[in-house]
């Protein structure tokens, strides 16, 4: 009898066409999900009868509680080698194999720019207006030469980001916690004297940081008062980096130029989530990842790990 692969949250419907499945599918009944398991009654019902789960990033937490009604479960691929939601004593504990997948900083990399530049040059706005009617020309572009970048995380993506910006022109200078003079000056950055100096000598500021407890809330209130007021934030990292209500207190206000956002504290975003409607706001639902060269990585490895799995040698075993 063959086992049972479920492949959760394809929201695109293309997670068994953008790879051939077929090193593993005389084994195993793959059977796709294409919409969110928002709660875990509802994760536990989907999935009690399948052997395997092939997960997207950190959409859906994988805590003991969940473990505990999946008796079935032997084997978790999540896309990415680094995930924050999964118990992995829990999955140990109930004989479940975590194993992950290669994943590119280019699609991120290529998105966030897509979000500054559209805010920078109005792009949203501008195209509706010329969609229905509207006036010709109403925004007035803010340039990138000349101006400054700062980067809060300067990692793989982060250190690319000062590429492109010195490519455009821009002065790049850059904070993190531990970040050296020395390794900010490798990625062509200058390094900030704290974070308060970066944002409030910056006109875009993007945020490349991993989440832990020392950046949850790293941006509030009192950070985005220090921005000036023909800035821009860009976040593609993480939502919990940046306190959401003082965003939209911000947006709203007017206190910054605006705001790109790929990233929210709940995802899917509810139809009445203040998000959808706020002022200044350019924002994009969770697609930092969402490229075919990244699901075909993703997918592709989900395949070699099941297959891998089914020869009783497990590879890209996390944590």
């Amino acid at each position: 009898m063959k086992l049972r692969c479920a492949v959760i949250e394809d929201f695109q419907s293309v997670a068994t066409t953008v790879v051939d499945w077929s090193p593993v599918t005389t084994d195993v009944e793959v059977v796709t999900f294409t919409g969110h398991l928002a709660t875990e009654d509802e994760q536990a019902a989907a999935l009690a009868d399948f052997d395997i789960v092939v997960t997207l990033r950190e959409r859906v937490p994988f805590p003991a509680a969940l473990f505990a009604r999946l008796p079935r479960l032997r084997l978790l691929v999540a896309s990415g080698m680094r995930n924050t939601v999964i118990d992995y004593a829990a999955a140990e504990r109930h004989g479940v194999v975590v194993c992950g997948t290669a994943s590119s900083s280019t699609s991120p990399l290529e998105l966030t720019w897509a979000l500054l530049l559209g805010l920078a040059r109005g792009i949203v706005p501008e195209s509706e207006a010329i969609r229905t009617g509207g006036p010709w020309q109403s925004t007035l572009g803010a340039d990138l030469h000349g101006r400054r970048l700062g980067l809060l995380g300067l990692g793989k993506i982060g250190g690319r980001m000062a590429q492109v910006g010195r490519a455009f022109g821009m002065d790049v200078l850059a904070w993190s916690q531990n970040l050296t003079k020395e390794r900010a000056e490798e990625a062509g950055a200058a390094l900030a004297a704290s974070k308060e100096e970066l944002l409030e000598s910056s006109d875009f500021v993007s945020v490349h940081l991993a989440l832990s407890d020392r950046t949850r809330g790293l941006i509030g209130a009192p950070e985005l008062a220090l921005m000036r007021r023909g800035a821009y934030l860009i976040n593609s990292s993480r939502a919990a980096i940046v306190d959401q209500d003082a965003l939209l207190a911000a947006l709203h206000a007017g206190a910054i130029a605006g705001a790109g956002v790929d990233v929210f504290d709940i995802e899917p975003l509810p139809a009445d989530h203040p998000m959808r409607t706020a002022p200044r706001l350019l924002a994009t639902p969770h697609l930092g990842y969402v490229s075919r060269a990244n699901y075909e990585l993703y997918y592709g490895q989900a395949v070699e790990d099941i297959r891998a799995f089914l020869d009783g040698k497990p590879v890209r075993r996390l944590p």
